[in-house]
């Protein structure tokens, strides 16, 4: 069997690899999202699986006509991953509010920028890449906010 879960007379991804695909990075995204949801922000649980699970299909369609079109027309699938992030960061945009003198919103989009780049590592079947960087972004939105608080609040001291 190939790595991808085909064969070698059938290059096409089994459906149990796209099911696991899709749900390792609804796990991963979902993960990402409930931080986002804890803290009460706009794009939470939900919307971080949809994205990731939407750009994990993207990049599944992709591989898959590639596949399908091998030796009848060249189709580059990272040509459709940047469209993704493209699109994504227009989805991002919609969660940066300016309120005054601050911006929020932002660590929002660019959780929802890094959960589409995940699920399209995910869909290109880049597995360890798309784990290691789920965890790494758990652990900035988990871990760093105490230690951004108490940045914050030196500065606050030091500054008035």
């Amino acid at each position: 069997p190939a790595r991808d879960g085909g064969t070698r007379n059938d290059p096409r991804m089994s459906d149990l690899v796209i099911l696991e695909r899709l749900l390792l990075i609804t796990l991963i995204a979902g993960a990402i999202g409930y931080e986002r949801e804890r803290r009460g922000r706009a794009a939470g649980f939900r919307t971080h699986i949809l994205v990731g699970i939407g750009s994990c299909l993207m990049m599944l369609t992709g591989l898959y006509l590639m596949d399908s079109l091998s030796g009848r027309a060249s189709l580059d699938p990272t040509r459709m991953a940047a469209q993704v992030i493209s699109g994504i960061g227009f989805l991002g945009a919609g969660t940066i509010i300016r309120s005054r003198a601050s911006i929020r919103g932002l660590t929002t989009a660019a959780g929802l920028w890094a959960v589409g780049g995940i699920g399209l590592a995910v869909g290109a079947g880049f597995i360890h890449g798309a784990v290691f960087t789920g965890v790494m972004v758990m652990v900035v939105l988990f871990g760093f906010s105490r230690l951004e608080r108490r940045m914050r609040h030196e500065e606050e001291t030091k500054g008035g």
